[in-house]
């Protein structure tokens, strides 16, 4: 059996045409739908709701309320029964009908995983596009976990590489990155981007540039790295204008002048400082969620029927 994990949020004009181009598709095994509904303040729950009732092979999780994409993802694949278990966004931005070639590559090519990139970002906005390559760039030279350019959630993993993401329970989740770290033998299929069929997206900009900057202290220490030679660069830079005054005073006899210069380097030392406590401050609260062990979400309604 496939599992489908679908997270959803204020999605109640998709909920309907993504299943029925889903269905669409000439799959070999059994479907299993598994919507997750994360907090929705429109019509979701009622739409899977009614698709509940009309179909067999649809189920549907309902949080207490919104606990963000990474915990529907992990709560889906947590309740997935499938032998394989693919995720998709319910926008239709990710191709249904790649499921078949994902399954021929698993079975036919001896993969764990079959993810997708997309080839071009048409259609974006200019600014999303420059941050989301920058990005990518920034993780493959900081980060020692393999973060593939335009790659999305929408992936077919065996059994197997789902159990093992599962053992991954941390509080502060960034799943392409732990996609790539659990390591298995993953291919990637290439795709035009595609615009939504219906309804409008509710990632913005800064919610975006949110995530990604979670991704980056979850999969690299370089921040503190680079916080760390900033103070050491900074103290040695001051050395070294301490004896440039010293000389300038004794043997040229040329006392320092000048308050808007003094002002200047104090609040530039100033800045360097709260910069990199923000950024140690950053790993610290990662550090105090971490230790909360507070669960990732609450299930406020869900139905389960056998497949």
């Amino acid at each position: 059996m496939l599992s489908i994990v679908i997270p959803c949020y204020n999605e109640e004009d998709m909920i309907s045409l993504f299943y029925n181009e889903v269905e669409k598709v000439n799959f070999p095994l059994e479907k299993e739908f598994l919507f997750i509904d994360d907090g929705s303040s429109d019509r979701t729950l009622e739409e899977l709701k009614k698709l509940a009732e009309k179909n067999q092979n649809v189920n549907y999780i309902s949080f207490s309320r919104n606990f963000g994409k990474e915990a529907a993802l992990f709560a889906g694949l947590k309740e997935s029964k499938g032998d394989y278990v693919v995720v998709m966004d319910v926008d239709l931005q990710d191709p249904p009908e790649l499921l078949v070639e994902m399954y021929e590559s698993i079975i036919n090519e001896d993969y764990d995983c079959v993810g997708t990139r997309r080839a071009s970002r048409h259609g974006e906005p200019p600014i999303r596009t420059i941050f989301a390559k920058s990005f990518y760039k920034i993780m493959s030279k900081i980060s020692d976990t393999e973060i593939v350019d335009g790659a999305r959630d929408y992936r077919m993993m065996s059994r197997q590489m789902v159990d093992s993401i599962l053992q991954v329970n941390e509080y502060n989740r960034f799943s392409k990155g732990i996609f790539s770290w659990v390591g298995y033998k993953t291919k990637y299929l290439e795709y035009e981007n595609k615009e939504r069929a219906a309804g409008t997206t509710t990632w913005s900009f800064w919610g975006l540039l949110k995530y990604s900057i979670e991704g980056i202290i979850a999969f690299s220490d370089a921040p503190l790295s680079i916080a760390s030679f900033i103070g050491t660069f900074t103290f040695i830079l001051s050395l070294i204008m301490a004896l440039m005054i010293t000389i300038r005073t004794v043997i040229f006899d040329n006392p320092t002048q000048g308050w808007t210069s003094l002002m200047v380097i104090i609040l530039g030392l100033g800045g360097l400082q709260l910069l990199c406590l923000g950024i140690l401050g950053k790993y610290v609260s990662k550090t105090f969620m971490e230790t909360k062990r507070r669960p990732l979400y609450f299930i406020k309604e869900k139905n389960d029927k056998k497949q």
